[in-house]
């Protein structure tokens, strides 16, 4: 029987690749820089599907060696009929047949699913998330993204887009946010937006939000109370999910989660303060374990349970 996956993490500038062996362990991995293929999708197929026969070939694989391909990508998909509704961020991507293109190229059964999703399924089954049933999993970089897993499986909705925890509306009345409503999560703690809020406290140039780490790091009171806030904000959009749904834990992954300590501790404080008590006492909140790879191991999560 096959025993090896093949994991794809689509972003805007590159493709993570890797072939994924048994209990989510990556054995050899790759990158394709997509920049000059960004406006052309059939191109961008075509070089993915010629850069993964080059993975295998490298590797001492066949196609007949292996599982499946799960590919993570960042938008709206139709996982039952293995199609791309719409990509955001990477221009010409609409209604695209991308599953059966894949396993006509290449002979090997393809799965598609969204990156979030994809990353909740690594932390799940390998990850900060390990041995619980319900869990939410967040992630916090330019936007924020969100992957459920409840009663042990992925819960996507039945149009396939549930999770979408960026598009919490915090309040009536706030800043327009790229999905077309108002004051919007994503709009409080997404990092283009983070980033302007610490330049107009601290006043330089460029600045980056690893830089407001280490001055809280080093006891800066103005970096201290700007993480603080942040996590309040965390704090309190997940307060209503977690009185929703009633997650054992919540995962955090991304480029903001790699700050202090003190940020997981406030968040977790700001839950077990304003959600109900049954619920707020249960919810966990811990930091992602998988980082990059994490899509890598949810691709081999995704196709492992669906074959």
């Amino acid at each position: 029987m096959p025993k090896y996956v093949i994991g794809i993490d689509v972003g805007g500038t590159n493709i993570k690749t890797g072939i994924v062996s048994q209990k989510g362990v990556i054995v050899a991995r790759s990158n394709l820089i997509t920049g000059s293929y960004i406006r052309n999708k059939m191109e961008l197929i075509e070089a993915l599907v010629e850069h993964l026969k080059g993975l295998l070939a490298a590797n001492g694989l066949k196609p007949s060696q292996v599982l499946g391909i799960g590919i993570g990508l960042p938008g709206l998909i139709d996982p039952p009929e293995g199609i791309v509704r719409f990509l955001p961020n990477i221009p010409g991507w609409k209604n695209v047949r991308l599953q059966r293109i894949l396993e006509q190229k290449l002979h090997i059964p393809t799965f598609l699913e969204n990156d979030v999703n994809m990353i909740a399924l690594g932390e799940w089954r390998y990850g900060a998330g390990k041995r619980s049933r319900n869990m939410l999993c967040m992630t916090l970089g330019t936007g924020v993204g969100g992957g459920l897993i409840l009663n042990n499986e992925l819960y996507r909705g039945p149009g396939y887009v549930a999770g979408e925890i960026g598009h919490i509306p915090l309040n009536e009345r706030g800043p327009r946010c790229n999905c077309g409503g108002s004051a919007c999560f994503e709009r409080a703690v997404g990092h283009r937006y983070l980033l302007q809020k610490a330049l107009k406290i601290f006043h330089k140039r460029n600045l980056t939000l690893q830089d407001v780490t280490s001055m809280a790091l080093a006891g800066n009171k103005r970096a201290v109370r700007f993480w603080e806030e942040t996590a309040v904000h965390i704090g309190n959009a997940l307060t209503g999910v977690v009185n929703v749904l009633n997650p054992e834990r919540i995962v955090i992954g991304g480029g903001v989660s790699n700050c202090p300590g003190f940020l997981f501790r406030k968040i977790q404080q700001t839950i077990k303060h304003r959600a109900m008590s049954v619920q707020g006492k249960m919810a966990r909140v811990v930091k992602a374990q998988l980082g990059n790879d994490a899509g890598l191991v949810g691709a081999y999560v995704l196709v492992k349970g669906s074959c």
